[in-house]
């Protein structure tokens, strides 16, 4: 049996465009596996920003789209080719294929030629949110074309995605037990929860008593400008109740978040991990309105730090906050409703070392350690001239 460092690996994912968090599962993973190459459909390391210096020195290769005009002004329509951008990798030299999927078909990839074939693991994002029916990085369906385009394009798409993830992937990772829902629901497939690695200071110490958040402190906003994430309705109660919010992140309704912003509302932009930690050390509460969530890193990434988390009562949030211990859940879309959870919030003694102790199960360090065995126990010798077909319906150990 090979030891995890004696596996020849390749690492697949969507794109490298931005940096939320399904970047951080592949750093994680290309952390694990430093010498594997990373295929990805394309990357625009403009967009990625700072953080485009996470990826120097990798060994990354991109597909075909790369070739075709405008493609990084042009990648979401064109998705409706995007299985085709990965099925033309051939991955059959590797012993091991890891696919980080959620909406671009990386799991699409061919790791079989002839009689040699690779283990193909595939973790799990979310099903496509755009193919069933959740809310999008943008409100697509406004417009009459782009929603006729669009429903005619996820109906072809959903047909193939299923298809994909019945008949390319060995086993599915999912990184939440929502997300292990949805693959049940859509695919008919069963899969292994492995949480994702979320960077902890793991020598934190706070004082054991429970305190009341102080007075004149700011509530802090981090991730991706989209409208599933209804960072809008946190600057509106801002400006409304007039306390102090704090905005890092980056994306098209920027402008829009500006215009209806009150003077206690600051936009950071992206900032570096430095700053983010300060950010987060010094701030009375997270608010996490993202609908649906598939897990949602940045509530632990908070909690990490000793600060409580307001969240939307759906998705992934579901299973890490624990209310009145480490946040509450506001249940409407309005001012009103998150309104009334920030000022039960503020009411709340909350105890930073009970917050951060409970954080430390999502570490990076526990990450590798599950993804490592997760591998392992999967993995076989090739027998008979190829890999013995395992099916992802039943967990790890079930073969066809």
């Amino acid at each position: 049996m090979k030891q995890i460092k004696e596996l020849k690996v390749a690492l697949v994912h969507d794109y490298l465009r931005e940096y939320g968090g399904a970047e951080r599962v592949v750093e994680a993973l290309h952390e694990l596996f430093s010498d594997a190459p990373v295929f990805v459909s394309f990357t625009d390391f403009t967009v990625t920003g700072i953080h485009a210096k996470k990826f120097l020195g990798w060994d990354i290769r991109e597909s075909w789209l790369t070739k075709v005009p405008l493609y990084k002004k042009l990648f979401s329509p064109l998705r409706i080719f995007a299985p085709n951008y990965f099925s033309s990798f051939d991955l059959s030299d590797y012993d091991v294929v890891i696919s980080s999927t959620n909406a671009y078909f990386s799991k699409a990839v061919t790791v079989k030629k002839g009689n040699k074939k690779a283990l193909h693991i595939t973790y799990c994002h979310t099903p496509a949110r755009s193919l069933y029916g959740y809310t999008t990085m943008t409100d697509w369906k406004s417009n009459p074309i782009t929603r006729v385009a669009g429903m005619l394009i996820n109906y072809y798409l959903r047909i193939i995605d299923v298809q994909i993830a019945r008949n390319n992937v060995d086993f599915f990772i999912a990184n939440s037990q929502e997300t292990k829902r949805r693959i049940e629901k859509f695919y008919r497939l069963d899969s292994t929860v492995i949480y994702p690695p979320i960077e902890i200071d793991e020598n934190k110490k706070f004082s054991n008593t429970a305190q009341l958040p102080e007075k004149n402190g700011y509530f802090l906003i981090v991730g991706r400008i989209a409208a599933s994430k209804h960072v809008d309705l946190a600057v509106k109660t801002a400006t409304k109740l007039g306390f102090s919010l704090k905005v890092v992140g980056s994306g098209k309704g920027i402008e829009y978040l500006r215009s209806i912003a009150g003077e206690t509302v600051e936009f950071l932009g992206g900032v570096d991990d430095k700053t983010l930690s300060d950010l987060y050390e010094n701030a009375t509460a997270l608010l996490y309105p993202a609908e649906d969530e598939d897990f949602g890193m940045v509530p632990i990434e908070a909690m990490g730090h000793g600060v409580p988390v307001i969240a939307h009562r759906s998705g992934g949030p579901l299973e890490t906050i624990r209310e009145g211990e480490n946040g509450y859940f506001f249940d409407a879309f309005t001012i009103e409703s998150l309104g009334s959870v920030i000022e039960k919030l503020l009411k709340t003694k909350w105890n930073k070392q009970k917050i951060y102790d409970y954080a430390l199960q999502f570490s990076k360090g526990r990450f590798k350690k599950e993804i490592s065995a997760f591998i392992l126990e999967c993995y076989n010798p090739p027998m008979g001239g190829g890999y013995e077909k395992k099916t992802t319906r039943g967990g790890r150990s079930s073969n066809s």
